[in-house]
């Protein structure tokens, strides 16, 4: 078994649980007017919305298929940093007990990522 199979398949999950409900409770239309659209990309905030949660859902694909996984996690980690900056950083380190709406979430996925995108660390190759 890859060694990173149960890495990719739980942040594929995780990916899709947090894109998929959105696309049918009107969730990413809101995100994208009542959060993205208030803090200054209107007109673009609905578009912005569900690019970020397509490429999730894409990402999560690519990831259960093992293909393309370091531009699926570049690209997954690049969401996840600007939704540091935009949302996270503000409320604290806490997702919940010591605060809510932490970043400690966000850092764990860009670390499972990383270590998914290089699963033998971050050796260099010597070629003779």
């Amino acid at each position: 078994m890859n060694g990173t199979l149960l890495l990719r398949i739980t942040v594929a999950f995780i990916l899709l649980t947090h894109s998929v409900f959105g696309m049918f409770n009107n969730g990413i239309n809101d995100f994208g007017n009542l959060f993205l659209n208030q803090i200054g990309y209107a007109p673009f905030g609905v578009f912005l919305a569900w690019s970020i949660k397509l490429s999730h859902v894409i990402a999560a694909v690519l990831l259960l298929l093992n293909k393309y996984v370091k531009l699926a996690g570049f690209v997954t980690i690049f969401v996840l940093i600007m939704g540091i900056v935009l949302v996270h950083f503000q409320e604290g380190w806490f997702v919940v007990g010591g605060g809510r709406n932490g970043i400690e979430y966000n850092f764990l996925l860009i670390m499972v990522l990383l270590a998914i995108m290089s699963p033998n660390g971050l050796k260099k190759e010597i070629k003779a």
